[in-house]
């Protein structure tokens, strides 16, 4: 079916609505705090991971810069609440709009680049950003962390029950990745990806590079913002090197990678796994060393890497295409 704007295909409807029952029912099935902020943290890393997809999947920008636009939604929304009494909900607001505007000013220098050097350009742009707020720190008298008060109110975004924080986690999850399935199932989404195919070719064709470049950058920092507040009220307290971490926008990557780069169910797959498996190995190895849980949690996903180089996704799609042609050979035969 081939809507004015939007293509629906064949399964969309079971997929959304999969979905949305496991966001909206799970937190209210699980009663244990360990799994209910694992599934807090699963379902943020995969709207995140999503807005990420959007611009390094589907336009082929591969950013490791997206610490910067988290780490502003954090710090945005706290100082705010923290300094004068805004709530959260504003403040995140706040945040999206600086980072829409950050990704707006970065977009001239940085889309001039390609590949590995686009990557690097972003992960300065990430180093950057907490270097300009560590020095602002001094100027302004900012403490380094910042606790936040524990009042919970729905006005404060903060709250008594984990599973509310799940919730909402669950809501922004699916949020993002309605916006992303509107935006890849309509005219935008065939442009990014000619763009990420061939960009001379595409040029050819006249698609503007840079407008649909910069639509799917700053869709994806706003969301990225947005993860950085509802972060910052999970854990009431933030430091520059816990929201401006490399290791956020890797983590981002990695996920999408491994469930499939470029695929609307890939960054949530990918969160699904990953997230657990750091999780319980960390329980697992806890006592093994400083870091044990790490060296065997990156193995494992090198060896997933290397038997699903095309994502979970990817492999299942190629398995399915595999089927297909076997039958139709057998077909004509």
């Amino acid at each position: 079916m081939n809507m004015h704007w939007l293509e629906w295909r064949k399964g969309d409807g079971a997929g959304i609505a999969i979905m949305t029952a496991a966001a909206l029912l799970l937190p209210l099935a699980i009663s244990d705090r360990f799994y209910l902020n694992l599934l807090f943290l699963v379902m943020l890393y995969a709207g995140l991971a999503s807005a990420w997809n959007l611009l390094g999947g589907y336009a082929g920008q591969f950013s490791l810069g997206h610490t910067a636009f988290f780490g502003i939604g954090a710090y945005s929304s706290t100082l705010l609440y923290t300094m004068a009494g805004i709530n959260p909900w504003l403040g995140m607001l706040a945040g999206m709009a600086i980072s829409v505007l950050l990704a707006f000013l970065i977009s001239y220098p940085v889309f001039r680049l390609r590949g590995v050097f686009f990557a690097m350009s972003t992960i300065a742009v990430g180093e950057t950003v907490r270097i300009v707020l560590l020095w602002l720190r001094r100027k302004a008298d900012i403490p380094y962390g910042i606790t936040i008060d524990y009042q919970p109110g729905f006005g404060r975004m903060i709250f008594a029950e984990p599973r509310s924080y799940a919730l909402l986690a669950g809501c922004f999850m699916l949020l993002v990745c309605a916006v992303v399935y509107a935006l890849t199932r309509s005219r935008v989404g065939y442009y990014l990806r000619a763009v990420r195919d061939n960009e001379e070719a595409a040029q050819a064709s006249g698609i503007d590079l840079r407008r649909y470049k910069l639509i799917a950058f700053l869709v994806s920092a706003a969301f990225t913002s947005v993860g950085g507040t509802l972060m910052a009220q999970y854990v009431l307290y933030i430091e520059p090197a816990t929201v401006f971490a490399t290791s956020i926008s890797i983590d981002l990557a990695l996920m999408t990678i491994l469930g499939g780069v470029g695929t609307l169910l890939g960054p949530v797959l990918g969160a699904v796994i990953a997230l657990p498996l750091q999780e319980f190995l960390r329980d697992w190895l806890g006592n093994a060393g400083a870091g044990a849980h790490l060296v065997v949690y990156g193995a494992l996903l090198i060896v997933i890497v290397m038997l699903l180089p095309q994502g979970v996704i990817g492999a299942w799609s190629a398995r399915r295409a595999r089927k297909v042609a076997v039958k139709e050979a057998a077909s004509d035969a």
